[in-house]
């Protein structure tokens, strides 16, 4: 269980410090003025609102639901397994709100219009942190 815990520690990490990187690359590329789509920016937006309501989905199915089988039963891997991908599944789709700020800053957004998916996606990765299923 601590080793698992360290990874999903370290893969938190990283990701949060993606999404800063995210943040100065779009920065850089997106420096140049252009028309930026609005139709884009709606489809993110809704996109963007999909995913938030996906992440609480998968907390839920599989995140929660393991660490209380993981409570009565600590040894078990399969278990464990669904536990983790829970975490690396939240993760990813966090990551993917940061994507989407990258993407429109890349296109011709500012940083003011992309920060909501950067800021987003950093709380919800620094929120969801792993912790050790406990009994209640």
């Amino acid at each position: 269980m601590q080793g698992t815990l360290r990874t999903l520690r370290t893969i938190q990490w990283a990701m949060l410090g993606s999404v800063l990187v995210y943040a100065a690359v779009g920065e850089f590329l997106g420096s140049k003025a252009r028309a930026a789509n609005p139709s884009l920016s709606y489809f993110f937006t809704t996109a963007g609102v999909a995913i938030v309501g996906a992440i609480f989905v998968v907390r839920r199915t599989l995140v929660l639901r393991s660490a209380e089988e993981l409570v009565s039963h600590p040894d078990d891997s399969l278990t464990l397994n669904h536990w983790k991908s829970g975490y690396i599944a939240t993760y990813a789709l966090c990551e993917a709100l940061a994507l989407f700020g990258l993407v429109l800053q890349c296109t011709g957004c500012s940083l003011l219009q992309s920060a909501p998916y950067y800021v987003a996606s950093f709380i919800l990765l620094f929120f969801f942190g792993p912790r050790q299923p406990a009994s209640a």
